[in-house]
């Protein structure tokens, strides 16, 4: 598909998407289109099914888009010509894609099956035998803790797990143990700390015993101001409470040792907070914090959830990796949703996307993607540096259904503004139920269907009349339809299947960026916040020189501090 001259690595600069015939064609056709879901379905019987594609064991119905048969293949030149599978090949094989950090992009590899062939070495690093170490050293340590052989101080064994992390260090690992909790072993439960507001470890804390708490201080460099911070005060409650409990000051450094981990590569300062650097758990710079659940970062989850289940979740990642790489662009599942994206952001200027999973279990599911696609895609610059061409990025945001229809949807059924919308749900539910005859996870899937076929068809005027509505209560109680949703399905949620998903989505978020020419694997935005609240801490803390120096909103904002804090 990728033509002769089409880009292959980060250096080259980007080929602006607006200045191809693809893009010019799209515009036309933008013009030009027409007709209506209700009227494409009629004409052609045979819709659902051709816009409808299996990805490893994911089951994707993208026919309910505003788009035809013309729009999917002008899109498919759009990405001919921006060069997004050549990309895809270089980040696969280690390419510096990450142009500003001179990085490869191998979240791929992490889930790579031990003897892969052939293999693959970046930057004189034999990254599969790497990653097998690690992973191997992280199996051994969840098998200890899982069966009683590792103990706190006292001698007791492990029941809680806290993981002390934030951004992708945080996000990835909280919304994996929600999905997959009916794995996690009995008596054995994960917690998770991010916010450094302080109520967030006094609550998650509060009512653990320190006998059996077992602490993930996931940081790569270890400097991370808000883990760090909360790793003190963790080890300030676990140590109190240990003492309470006849903890000798001798003591206190086999303490930490035994209830305190590192996901980090900063040995030194893992042994300077009291951690044993053999139980730091490393990963590399071609890890970015967003794409890294399935490194050692999942080091919770193989503990709580077993090895086992951490190593399904891996193939599932690695299925839709060799989807995305091997699939027909015509077929190919991560490629197309990535394309409609830009179709629905670009040419039907959509602003927001909603992702709706019909699953309790995935309720942390947007909030994962949120970061995954906004802190990738959210740029206004190119990865040579030159300024984007187009609108770049949207807004992500969702909650599972059916709590949403009762929030949010009327917004999407009858707003004024086109909000494209992802839809997924399960066959077969973790925990089936019956209320009386009924089965409530039939009722709940009448509902994931339901929604989609209304958003897509809508309710003529003349159909709300035929129901016995006049006057103005009419256009009140009609729906335009042509509301764009896709539905992604698979036979339950496993472990498997959630690295699909989740593999499915980086992958949609990597086809975005490639087309739009920007690096969506860096995230400089989040810097500047962070440099400057340094800076404002002698403010904060009351030095008057300080706070003169600061801009007016800023300095009365302290002082407003300053004067109310009890």
């Amino acid at each position: 598909m990728t033509s002769p001259d089409a880009p292959v690595s980060g250096a080259t600069a980007p080929v602006d998407p607006t200045t191809t015939p693809a893009w010019e064609a799209l515009e036309a056709h933008d013009a030009e289109i027409s007709g209506s879901l209700r009227e494409w379905f009629a004409e052609d019987p045979q819709r659902a099914e051709r816009f409808t594609h299996d990805a490893a064991d994911l089951h994707v119905d993208l026919s309910k888009n505003l788009v035809t048969a013309e729009t999917v293949d002008l899109l498919l030149q759009l990405a001919e010509q921006t060069g997004v599978l050549a990309r895809r090949d270089a980040m696969y094989a280690g390419a510096h894609i990450n142009t500003t950090e001179d990085r490869a992009v191998l979240h791929t590899a992490l889930r790579r099956p031990a003897g892969a062939s052939p293999a693959l070495e970046v930057d004189g690093q034999d990254v599969d035998h790497d990653v097998h170490e690690v992973l191997g050293r992280i199996a051994d340590f969840a098998t200890k803790v899982r069966s009683g052989e590792w103990t706190g101080v006292t001698g007791k064994r492990i029941e809680t797990v806290v993981n002390i992390g934030i951004g992708g260090s945080d996000l990835g690992p909280v919304m994996v143990y929600e999905a997959l909790k009916p794995y996690a072993q009995e008596g054995l439960a994960a917690r998770f700390i991010s916010n450094i507001d302080p109520t967030d470890a006094y609550e998650t804390t509060a009512d653990l015993d320190p006998e059996t708490t077992l602490v993930i201080v996931a940081s790569k460099t270890f400097t991370t101001l808000e883990t760090i911070t909360n790793a003190r005060l963790v080890r300030t409650w676990l140590l109190d409470g240990l003492r309470a409990k006849g903890l000798t000051a001798e003591q206190e450094q086999e303490a930490v040792a035994k209830h305190f981990v590192a996901v980090s590569t900063a040995l030194d300062k893992v042994a300077e907070f009291g951690i044993d650097p053999e139980n730091a758990f490393g990963f590399w710079s071609w890890v970015g914090g967003r794409y890294s659940v399935d490194s050692a970062i999942g080091t919770v989850l193989s503990t709580v959830l077993g090895p086992e289940v951490f190593e399904e979740l891996l193939a599932g990642f690695h299925a839709m990796d060799e989807h995305f790489a091997t699939a027909p662009a015509e077929q190919n599942v991560p490629l197309l949703m990535g394309l409609l994206n830009v179709w629905n952001v670009n040419f039907l200027e959509a602003e927001t996307h909603a992702v709706l999973p019909y699953s309790q279990y995935l309720h942390r599911f947007p909030a994962y993607l949120q970061q995954l696609t906004m802190e990738s895609n959210g740029k206004s610059v190119r990865w040579d540096g030159s300024t984007v061409a187009t609108e770049t990025g949207e807004v992500f945001w969702g909650e599972p259904g059916t709590n949403g229809q009762h929030a949010f949807y009327q917004l999407i059924h009858q707003g004024t503004r086109i909000i494209p919308a992802d839809f997924i749900a399960f066959a077969t539910p973790a925990r089936p139920l019956k209320d009386g005859e009924q089965d409530v996870h039939e009722l709940f899937l009448a509902n994931f269907f339901a929604q989609t076929k209304a958003l897509a068809f809508g309710k003529t005027a003349d159909e709300v009349r035929a129901e016995g509505t006049e006057g103005a209560l009419v256009a009140a109680r009609e729906f335009s339809g042509d509301r764009p949703t896709t539905s992604i399905m698979a036979p339950a949620l496993t472990p498997s299947v959630l690295g699909q998903l989740i593999a499915l989505y980086e992958h949609i978020t990597f086809v975005q960026g490639a087309v739009w020419g920007i690096n969506s694997f860096d995230q400089w935005g989040v810097e500047l916040g962070k440099q400057l609240a340094k800076g404002l801490a002698p403010a904060v803390a009351g030095d008057e020189s300080a706070i003169a120096a600061e801009d007016a909103s800023t300095a009365a904002l302290i002082r407003y501090y300053r004067e109310h804090r009890a």
